[in-house]
C-alpha cells in the first residue's frame, strides 16, 4: 500500500427518493450510495466526509467530500470509476488530490462559505415538470416586499427563530453574506450565501419570506422574527423540494477544480 493521500470529490445529486446525505442503516442515503460505489470501484471500504449534510429530498449541484486512500488513481479514473457504480441520480463531477493530515484540506472545516438556492414555482397551476425540484406557491408573490424583508437578515445574527429544534450546531449565530431574490419566468430563485447554516434555516426563512410575499405580513416582520429568537413565531418549515446546495467556497490554495456556479 502506498502513502495515504486525500482525494476531494465534487458530487451532484437529485435528492428525490433519498433520505438525505448522512448514512443510515437502510442504506438509502446519498452517502451510503457513494461509499458503496467507491467500495465496488476500489474493493476497499472508504469513509467520506462532506462539506454539509443535506436533508431528505434536498439536492446538490456541488457537494464537496473528501476521502483518504493509499491507492494510486488519476482524477479521471476516480470520476469514471465511481460513476460506473452510482445510480443515475448521483454523479461525481470532478476529483483531485489535496493535502491531507492535520493541517490539510477538510471538506467541512476548510469551507469558508456556502451557497444554497431555493426554487419556487409561482403559478396558479402546479407544474408536473418541476415536481420534486421546486416548491410551489399558487398565489402571486411580491418580490420587492420579500427583498425588503430579506434585507433584515444580512450580517451576523442569532438565527434561533429559523432553527430546527433538532439542530446540533454549537451556536445559532451565523453571518449571512448575501440574499438574492430573482424571477425567471414562473420561477422565483432565492439565493442564500453565509459562512454556515443551521438545520432547516433556509427552508424556515423561505417559508417566512413567502408569508411576506403574499402580503400577509409586512417586510419588517422578518426583523421582528429575527429579534424574537423564537422559532414558534416564524412560518412552518417549507418543503425540501426546491432546495439546492449550490456551491461550497474554499481558499484558492487548495486548487479545487470547481465549476462555475451553474444552475439548471
Amino acid at each position: 500500500m502506498n502513502e495515504m493521500k486525500r482525494i476531494a470529490l465534487g458530487i451532484e445529486y437529485d435528492g428525490t427518493g433519498w433520505r438525505g446525505w448522512q448514512t443510515q442503516p437502510d442504506g438509502m442515503t446519498v452517502q451510503d450510495q457513494l461509499e458503496a460505489a467507491i467500495r465496488q470501484f476500489t474493493r476497499m471500504d472508504m469513509a467520506t466526509t462532506c462539506a454539509g449534510r443535506t436533508d431528505a429530498g434536498v439536492h446538490a449541484t456541488e457537494q464537496v467530500v473528501h476521502l483518504d486512500t493509499g491507492l494510486e488513481r488519476l482524477p479521471v479514473s476516480w470520476v469514471r470509476g465511481i460513476n460506473s457504480y452510482l445510480p443515475s441520480s448521483i454523479a461525481v463531477r470532478w476529483a483531485c488530490e489535496v493535502p491531507g493530515g492535520k493541517d490539510g484540506f477538510h471538506a467541512r472545516s476548510s469551507a469558508i462559505a456556502r451557497r444554497y438556492r431555493y426554487l419556487v414555482y409561482n403559478s396558479p397551476v402546479r407544474s408536473p415538470l418541476w415536481k420534486n425540484r421546486a416548491g410551489w406557491v399558487f398565489r402571486p408573490l411580491d418580490l420587492e416586499w420579500m427583498r425588503e424583508g430579506a434585507g433584515f437578515l444580512l450580517g451576523e445574527h442569532d438565527f434561533s427563530a429559523f432553527r430546527a429544534a433538532e439542530c446540533q450546531s454549537i451556536t445559532p449565530v451565523k453571518t449571512m453574506n448575501g440574499i438574492g431574490i430573482e424571477k425567471q419566468g414562473n420561477l422565483i430563485v432565492f439565493t442564500f450565501e453565509a459562512n454556515a447554516f443551521l438545520h432547516h434555516m433556509i427552508r424556515n426563512i423561505v417559508g417566512s419570506l413567502i408569508v411576506v410575499g403574499k402580503g400577509n405580513r409586512p417586510p419588517k416582520w422578518m426583523k421582528e422574527l429575527l429579534e424574537s429568537r423564537d422559532r414558534s413565531q416564524a412560518a412552518p418549515t417549507f418543503m425540501p423540494d426546491g432546495l439546492y446546495l449550490s456551491r461550497v467556497f474554499y481558499e484558492e490554495k487548495w486548487g479545487l477544480p470547481q465549476r462555475e456556479d451553474v444552475f439548471p
